[in-house]
């Protein structure tokens, strides 16, 4: 049955367990066929109510830093695989109870580090992350691979003579990218460091793999994974975050008033500023469900967020009936990424999150308070 709207408090976001599996579907297919094994980002997906779900399927989490890596450890309890552009002394003790992968930036990182590491009681895999100076990330803001980047080891600087206890090398190049970028990225990285990968045990492609996309190449990436296993005998790993959730529910929002000041403008329950960032950040333009362009259907509306932010401004759309306070608004493709950045500026609330259950039933999962925004600050 489709999403039943009608129940649901706003804001909200509500994760869909049918899509949800239907994405883990495909990733475990991958894995299957491929041999190579998928983690699941934190940065882009960190609903841990669902954690059992992803966990049947995913070799384990990938995180950014400490509280990321414990939440893994603590919620899925599977591999937890670590990368930092700078681990602090202090930081790697408690990151080393929670992880068995760790990714170093650098080698003078890896070199100062190193002791603690192989002091650790339990044995924990170290990789080296590599910049391959060669990425087809659009805009900037988001390529790791641009000039001047505080990511990964260039060629140039990579240290053959402290590879001792190195098992692994990790890249991280794309973003919302298909396997023909992967194709052209991975012919980079052999040339490059072709070498030492057959010294390693494994190599982690990183994330920005959009694997789920219903026109993703799914066969490419498979080859891609086996040739590399077959060529370098090593594990493959991915980590994606927006694969596990993309499409995977929406977040619902209300009408609250109707003002006209040059054009209509409805001001929701909802903010960009708070609830989607990246529709500012990336920018874009999230669509919602039976609305159009300016101007396309017969009534058109800039949607306004409730905070004080001037650009706090969802964009102009148009709608077949009059929007009028109370109406339910359906963002789509709102789990992935908005969850995990999502703040409370303003003191404004964050959406509850939801889960609409594969039997049809509305599970509410955590309400936010006045508690959630006095906690954070001092």
């Amino acid at each position: 049955m489709p999403l039943n709207i009608s129940s649901i408090p706003t804001p909200c976001y509500v994760l869909e367990e049918s899509k949800l599996q239907h994405n883990l579907d495909i990733l475990d297919d991958v894995q299957r066929r491929s041999g190579g094994k998928i983690l699941l980002a934190l940065k882009g997906f960190a609903m841990w109510s669902t954690f059992d779900m992803v966990g049947k399927v995913l070799h384990g989490t990938a995180a950014s830093g400490l509280h990321e890596a414990r939440l893994g450890h603590e919620k899925m309890g599977k591999e937890v695989h670590t990368f930092s552009p700078a681990f602090t002394e202090e930081s790697l003790r408690e990151i080393l109870r929670y992880s068995d992968h760790l990714v170093f930036n650098s080698f003078s990182q890896w070199e100062r580090l190193r002791p603690l590491v192989q002091a650790w009681p339990t044995p924990v895999s170290c990789g080296i992350r590599i910049n391959p100076e060669y990425s087809e990330v659009h805009p900037p803001i988001y390529n790791p691979c641009i000039p001047f980047s505080r990511f990964g080891v260039t060629r140039s600087q990579f240290r053959e003579d402290l590879l001792d206890g190195i098992d692994g090398i990790h890249f991280h190049t794309h973003c919302e990218q298909d396997s023909d970028a992967l194709e052209r990225t991975l012919e980079v990285v052999e040339a490059k460091f072709g070498t030492f990968l057959h010294r390693m045990k494994w190599i982690n492609f990183g994330g920005g793999h959009h694997i789920t996309r219903r026109d993703y190449d799914i066969e490419r990436l498979i080859r891609l994974i086996r040739h590399v296993r077959e060529t370098y005998n090593v594990d493959v790993y991915l980590e994606p975050g927006e694969a596990v959730g993309w499409q995977t529910g929406p977040l619902v929002a209300s009408v609250v008033d109707i003002l006209h000041n040059g054009m209509d403008i409805a001001i929701l329950d909802t903010s960009v500023a708070c609830h989607m960032p990246d529709c500012l950040e990336m920018p874009y333009r999230p669509a919602i469900r039976f609305s159009g362009e300016a101007g396309e259907l017969a009534h058109t509306y800039r949607l306004g967020g409730n905070t004080c932010l001037a650009g706090d401004v969802i964009g102009d759309y148009s709608f077949a009936e009059p929007l009028k306070p109370g109406d339910k608004l359906i963002f789509e493709d709102m789990i992935h990424y908005t969850i995990v950045k999502n703040n409370t500026f303003n003191g404004v609330p964050l959406p509850s999150i939801a889960i609409w259950t594969k039997d049809d039933q509305l599970k509410m999962v955590k309400t936010f308070g006045y508690e959630d925004y006095r906690d954070r600050l001092s």
